[in-house]
Formats: C-alpha cells, sequence, structure tokens
C-alpha cells in the first residue's frame, strides 16, 4: 500500500498504457467505492494493466466523491435508473448497461486484442451481482472482492446474502478477507487454486484516509466532537438495513434515545440514511433529544474521523464492524446475524440485535465498565493489516500474466 500523500496526490486510472492487458475495476456504491479505492490504486500503480474504471451509476455523485480521494475518476459512468427503484429494475438496469457498454466497447470476441482480461466486482450489493452477471455472459472472467462472506440465512441480510452467493457461483477467483470466508468457500466446491485471502480492503481504505484529519463540513458534528477535550463519550450510531425497516428501526430508534437520556453527557452523532424508510422512522423518534445529533450523510474521510474520534460505535453496517476495530473502537452490532462472524469470537463486535433492552444493556456495559472497556479496544481486529489491495493486485498478475497454475482456473 503506498502512502497517504501518493494515494492523494495520484494521477486517474486513465493514465495508463493501453498496450497493458484491460482489468475492469466495478463500482456501484459508495462502501464499494471506498473498499475497491485501494484495490484501483495498486493496479494503476503496479502498472502491468490498464485499469478501466466503471461505475454502475447505483450511487454515482457518492462513487465519484470517494474516488476522487486518490485522484481518481471512472472512466465509464452509466445512467442512474430514475423513477421508484426496485431490486429487479435496478438489476435490470445495470444489467443492460453493462452488456450495451461492454458490446460497444469491445465487441463480440472474447479474447480479441483489447478485451478485458478480468472484471474485478466488489462484495454483495444489487449493482456489483448484475455486473457479475453481465461480464460473464460476455466470457469475461469475474474476481470477487470481499468474497466468502456468509450467514447462512437468504433472508438476513437481504438481498446481500444472496447476491454474494450469486457472485460467489459466477466468480473465477476470489479474494478472501480471511480464513473464515476461505472455509466457507472451501464447503461450497469452490477449489482452493481459486482462493487467495487477503484482508479486507476497508483496512486499507480506512488506515490512510484517518490520517487526513479532513475538516468536517457540518458545523455541528465539528461542535458535537469538540468534547474530545473532556472525559464525554461520542457514540456514533448508523442504521440503515432494509431487514430492520420498520419494527426493527423502531426498536434501534428506542434503545438509541433511551441511552441519550441515561447519558445526558454523551454526545450521539447519527448521519441519516436519505432513504425515507429510515430518516422518517429514526428522525420521528430521535429529533428534540438534546444530546442527540441527526445529521446527513458524512462523506469517507469525514466518517473516517469521526469513527477515530468514537467512543462507541452503534451499528447494522457491514463496512462498519470492519472499520471501527480497526482504530480501537467497540463495536455494538445491531443485527441478529452476523457474516463478519470472526468479528464476534473475535471480541472486536458484540451482536445485540434490535432489541431496545438488549442495546441498552450492551451500552451500559461498556460506559459504565472502564475496565471491561479497555480490554475491548484492545482486541486484534481480524480483518487485516492494510495490504489487502496489493495482495489482490499481485495475485491476479500471478495469475494472468506469468503463466501460473491459477490461469486455467482463472479462464475456465
Amino acid at each position: 500500500m503506498t502512502t497517504p500523500a501518493c494515494l492523494h496526490d495520484a494521477a486517474p486510472a486513465q493514465s495508463a498504457t493501453a498496450t497493458r492487458p484491460t482489468v475492469l475495476l466495478i463500482v456501484g456504491t459508495r462502501p464499494e467505492a471506498i473498499k475497491m479505492l485501494p484495490v484501483i490504486m495498486a493496479f494503476r500503480d503496479r502498472g502491468r494493466f490498464t485499469p478501466v474504471v466503471v461505475s454502475t451509476g447505483q450511487h454515482a455523485r457518492m462513487v465519484r466523491e470517494v474516488l476522487a480521494l486518490g485522484g481518481i475518476r471512472p472512466d465509464v459512468e452509466f445512467d442512474e435508473l430514475t423513477g421508484r427503484r426496485s431490486l429487479n429494475g435496478l438489476f435490470a438496469h445495470v444489467t443492460g448497461e453493462m452488456d450495451a457498454w461492454l458490446r460497444s466497447t469491445f465487441g463480440d470476441a472474447p479474447g480479441a486484442a483489447g478485451f478485458p482480461v478480468a472484471a474485478l466486482v466488489h462484495g454483495d450489493t444489487t449493482s456489483a451481482a448484475a455486473a457479475a452477471v453481465a461480464c460473464f455472459h460476455a466470457q469475461i472472467p469475474v474476481a470477487h472482492v470481499e468474497a466468502g462472506l456468509r450467514t447462512g440465512d437468504t433472508s438476513s441480510p437481504f438481498p446481500e446474502e444472496m447476491n454474494r452467493r450469486l457472485i460467489g457461483r459466477i466468480a473465477a477467483m476470489h479474494f478472501a478477507p480471511t480464513t473464515t470466508n476461505l472455509d466457507n468457500l472451501l464447503r461450497e466446491g469452490v477449489t482452493p487454486d481459486r482462493v487467495v485471502v487477503t484482508g479486507n480492503t476497508a483496512i486499507d481504505a480506512l488506515m490512510w484516509v484517518s490520517r487526513l484529519h479532513v475538516p468536517y463540513s457540518d458545523e455541528h458534528v465539528a461542535a458535537a466532537t469538540e468534547v474530545e477535550r473532556t472525559d464525554a463519550p461520542v457514540i456514533v450510531v448508523t442504521a440503515h438495513r432494509r431487514e430492520s425497516w420498520g419494527e426493527g428501526l423502531v426498536n434501534i430508534g428506542r434503545g438509541i434515545r433511551r441511552i441519550a437520556e441515561l447519558y445526558p453527557h454523551a454526545r450521539i452523532v447519527l448521519p441519516l440514511h436519505p432513504n425515507p424508510a429510515v430518516s422518517e422512522t429514526l428522525g420521528g423518534i430521535l429529533s428534540g433529544v438534546p444530546n442527540v445529533l441527526l445529521t446527513a450523510p458524512l462523506d469517507y474521510a469525514e466518517f473516517a474521523r469521526l469513527l477515530g474520534r468514537a467512543s462507541l460505535v452503534i451499528t447494522d453496517s457491514g463496512g462498519v464492524q470492519e472499520e471501527a476495530p480497526a482504530l480501537g473502537v467497540p463495536v455494538l452490532v445491531t443485527r441478529e446475524t452476523t457474516e463478519r462472524i470472526e468479528g464476534v469470537v473475535a471480541g472486536t463486535l458484540e451482536l445485540v440485535g434490535t432489541d431496545p433492552d438488549a442495546i441498552v444493556a450492551a451500552a451500559r456495559r461498556l460506559l459504565d465498565d472502564a475496565e471491561l472497556y479497555a480490554e475491548r479496544t484492545r482486541r486484534v481486529n481480524p480483518y487485516g493489516d492494510g495490504t489487502a489491495a496489493q495482495r489482490i493486485a499481485e495475485a491476479c498478475e500471478h495469475a494472468l500474466l506469468e503463466g501460473c497454475e491459477r490461469v486455467p482456473a482463472l479462464v475456465a
């Protein structure tokens, strides 16, 4: 991984020489952009492929903002789906856009000069699954970044669990963050030569961006975190999972309100997801609570700074479960299951569900017991050392350029 300064000052990905083999790096949402940015940087800086960055348009503006932190801009950006968005509509839209662009750009001749030698997709979003299907149909080998996460329940998280299983069936190469993820893939019949354990690229991204110490664009967030000069805890909350919509979000909101009332000296910062199913529910419960700040979604670098200031994180986000422990911050996970079970085993995460009593009790244990809190902050984060992106780029070079034993598997 290069230094933060090099990342920040880097030139766009398009500067790579066009005669090098083309690799597609596909992003759709802000979390994907965060976790793929170090991978894009690694491919560009190593200089052995021409990286083509494709934005599916799902979160187009936020993707541009994240990639710009590293001096990257999308080479291709699909139109954003307009009107009422359904999962099926989004899947069809991205698949169609991807297919049309591939045909117009590369034709229908796999293996021809300039035809992509691989497409990297990340994680478990609907646009990632759709892009993977489109590339598979175009006979472009798919490599899956953040592969092998499983809960075993296709309804939790929904639709992410099925999306990642679908990508797992399509992928020719799997970049698994942990050995637990590797074991999941092996149980599903993936052969060991198709899997590389890399760590999670979220840690790569977080380690450099958290040191940038960017200013907050919201003066209220800046004011709330001024308590860093005191003993007052800062509690960061995020909640948005589709399976929690309705009663689950109501219960999370009630739990947070009770914590605010029990600890009036604490500052609780909750960036609200823009979906009305989330913002209206949580806003209705928490608006007007003096020590709760409801704010618009923060830019990634601002949110990383906020995580670094946090005393405690309460979240249902997958990425935050990996990121906060890297900064030594305990995490309470407001979900019934998590695919990041390594964090639960390591003790960096505590699974509390959406019951308000459970959320409040877990928060009180940490906020009231200094010895327990200190012990939790010392737990080792199981999600990597900040060099996952380099491992991914090296593995692709090994597989695609150096005639190794993985080549038949990758292009099968």
